[in-house]
């Protein structure tokens, strides 16, 4: 008989914005950000870009996150605007990690605000689910400052769903047998991968709640959203069974990273620059891992927040930055529609070892050169700082010339999977 998991899902309550509130405090503003209708995002001198994060009392004036911040400011004169702080987030979310790992030693990051913890067989250790659930909440908030939301379950997306629930500062249950009183209920667009784009689709055929998903015919689903479809429907019915798996390399099936843009983005240049942050990124990352990759996929989200991607299998499989590069490039122009950009993407899949890589015809003449230059770079980045050498088309420009998750100054981005 398969023993029954029990999972934790941390997620920070207003992540950025609480740690702004906290590291403020400390340094002896008497003003809690989190207590007044506040943001994290943009420029608050120009009153340029989007909003990343918001307060609790801000949310009364239905300020959404993804806004742009002049949209924020009609909603609300008085907002206070706070510059987001990358490098401080990262401090903040690594303390959070190194506590949970007290708690069990199957821990996966999902984001730079949330954390997967295993906390199968660790009862004996800690006691009951919900009595740890609650030690680690109060633990965080008193010697790390800010709070949490903790959803305890049998798998990951129930967890994940149950510390959506009412916040700040709580622990949540959504075990299956409560699935039919506390999630069916819920409104369709509240279901984890149900977005803008799919809502809609299911309003059209009278699937308002995640309970009328649940009940719905799996076929008739599969046959309108394809896999998709049939992903939400298992999710609808709590049905999902991924390992928490450790922040390391093995197994993996794709290396990405996106980031959410501070400004509209309504011109070629600047997008081929923030791709080349990411690509920077996840290209570093790739070699780390020893792996080449043999499909690159672009994904593009506009300021409607409509999302779509756009891929590409290669002749021969590559780890180097300036060849996913081209590609990145390629197929970003291609794919864009021309509309103002809210988030770009770039992942990488397919992998093989990097141990021996098979030419092609239309490898680029100097491959060893460049191979030589890329672990040079990873070198001097490892040992200096991954701002220690940067290309010089990102001097005095306000695009980071590594965007993504490496380094002590940057962040882990959300994986679109758990």
């Amino acid at each position: 008989m398969k023993k029954v998991r029990t999972i934790f899902h941390i997620d920070v309550n207003s992540a950025y914005l609480s740690w702004e509130a906290v590291y403020r405090l400390q340094h002896g503003e008497s003003i809690d950000l989190r207590e007044i209708p506040s943001i994290v995002g943009g420029d608050p001198k120009t009153r340029h870009g989007i909003v990343l994060t918001k307060s609790i009392p801000a949310k009364k004036y239905k300020i959404q996150t993804g806004e742009t911040i002049y949209s924020a400011l009609q909603k609300c004169p008085n907002l206070t605007i706070v510059p987001p702080t990358y490098g401080l987030y990262i401090k903040c979310s690594n303390a959070m990690v190194e506590m949970l790992k007290e708690y069990s030693p199957t821990i996966q990051r999902y984001s730079v605000d949330e954390c997967f913890l295993d906390y199968t067989n660790m009862e004996k250790h800690f006691g009951d689910p919900i009595t740890a659930a609650h030690t680690i909440k109060d633990r965080i908030h008193k010697e790390l400052g800010f709070t949490v939301n903790i959803g305890v379950s049998v798998n990951k997306f129930l967890a994940k769903m149950a510390s959506d629930f009412t916040k700040p500062n709580r622990v949540h249950t959504l075990y299956p047998k409560e699935v039919p009183e506390k999630m069916w209920p819920l409104p369709i667009e509240d279901l984890f991968m149900v977005g803008r784009a799919t809502a809609p689709k299911l309003h059209k055929i009278g699937i308002c709640t995640i309970g009328d998903l649940a009940k719905c015919n799996l076929e008739h689903i599969r046959y309108m959203l394809k896999s998709h479809g049939k992903m939400i429907w298992k999710y609808a019915n709590g049905i999902e069974d991924s390992k928490v798996r450790l922040s390391n390399y093995e197994n993996m099936k794709g290396i990405g990273n996106s980031t959410t843009i501070a400004f509209d983005v309504d011109d070629k240049r600047t997008a081929h620059m923030i791709l080349l942050g990411l690509t920077e990124t996840v290209s570093l990352r790739l070699r780390d891992a020893k792996y080449c990759c043999k499909v690159i996929t672009v994904e593009i989200k506009n300021k409607d927040f409509m999302r779509y991607t756009h891929q590409r299998k290669l002749f021969a499989p590559t780890d180097t930055t300036n060849q996913i590069y081209k590609v990145v490039k390629e197929l970003f122009n291609e794919s864009w529609k021309g509309e103002s950009i809210r988030h770009l993407g770039v992942r990488v899949s397919d992998f093989c070892t990097n141990q021996f890589q098979q030419r092609s015809f239309f490898d680029e003449v100097n491959l060893e050169k460049t191979k030589a230059l890329d672990a040079t770079i990873d070198k001097i980045r490892s040992n200096f700082g991954s701002n220690s050498i940067v290309r010089a088309s990102f001097l005095h420009s306000r695009i980071k010339p590594l965007i993504g998750g490496v380094g002590t100054q940057d962040y882990l981005m959300m994986s679109s999977l758990l």
